[in-house]
């Protein structure tokens, strides 16, 4: 199980595909971890070297001490980046794991070879959001992670989804409710946190594919086709039947995409 010490905790990653290829560097979204890109994972790795791991406190890394931060998450990136001496990569990022890769090319563009967005977006959370976090922190604290799962999977998932991906659904409320309560709720702190990154878009010289649920109400098309009409010559695709977990809801278009993007 391969894991590094990273600003003052274990990481765990995986380092698959080809050692001297072109790197590619999948990021999770919030509250699961690495797992939810293993199609990805096994579809680029007969080309590139596929880097993917548990952002602190999800899956099997350690939760490090004190409070977290995207620019924290940031830092742990960057991090890993040269523990596998990898000077830049192609950074591949769901939700939250979308936040983490645009704070990182604004703040290191050099790092980034290309960039993949997906169901995410620039915008910081409005006044409501960090409202419906807090109410989601008070939850976990009073009824604990299960009922919180629950819900969020509902949030996360389309309708349809359910029935046509049990499997998907099954992963990832287990991967919830395996998750710490402490770092949910410290993460969710992190997410309301968060900096807005729209101004840098424009900027993003690298090239972006954005890939979106049809059906995703937390980062919504429109979020998407708004950053697809800041960034220069960015690719965007809108995915049939999915919500905000596009790469399981739709794995054989996201993967279509994904593909012909990397060729």
């Amino acid at each position: 199980m391969p894991t590094a010490m990273m600003n003052n905790f274990q990481m765990y990653y995986t380092d698959d595909g080809i050692e001297h290829a072109s790197p590619v560097i999948f990021i999770h979204g919030f509250p699961f971890n690495h797992t939810m890109w293993e199609q990805q994972v096994q579809l680029l790795a007969g080309t590139h070297r596929v880097i993917s791991y548990d952002i602190r406190g999800h899956g099997n890394s350690e939760p490090g001490d004190g409070p977290v931060l995207i620019d924290f998450l940031v830092d742990d990136l960057f991090a890993l980046m040269d523990h596998l001496g990898i000077s830049s990569a192609s950074i591949v990022g769901l939700s939250m794991g979308g936040y983490i890769a645009l704070r990182g090319i604004e703040r290191e563009p050099d790092r980034f070879l290309s960039l993949v967005l997906c169901d995410t977006k620039s915008g910081a959370d409005t006044n409501e959001a960090k409202i419906k976090r807090a109410d989601a922190i008070r939850s976990i604290q009073s009824e604990g992670v299960d009922t919180f799962a629950e819900n969020f999977l509902k949030s996360v998932f389309a309708p349809g989804s359910f029935d046509k991906h049990p499997d998907a659904v099954r992963k990832i409320r287990d991967i919830i409710k395996n998750t710490s309560p402490d770092t949910i709720c410290k993460t969710l702190t992190a997410l309301a946190a968060r900096t807005d990154t729209t101004h840098i878009l424009e900027k993003i010289g690298v090239p972006t594919l954005i890939l979106v649920g049809e059906k995703d109400q937390l980062t919504p098309p429109s979020a998407a086709q708004e950053m697809a009409q800041l960034i220069p010559e960015s690719q965007i695709h809108i995915l049939k039947d999915a919500a905000h977990m596009s790469n399981l809801e739709n794995p054989e278009e996201f993967n279509v995409h994904l593909s012909q993007f990397f060729e």
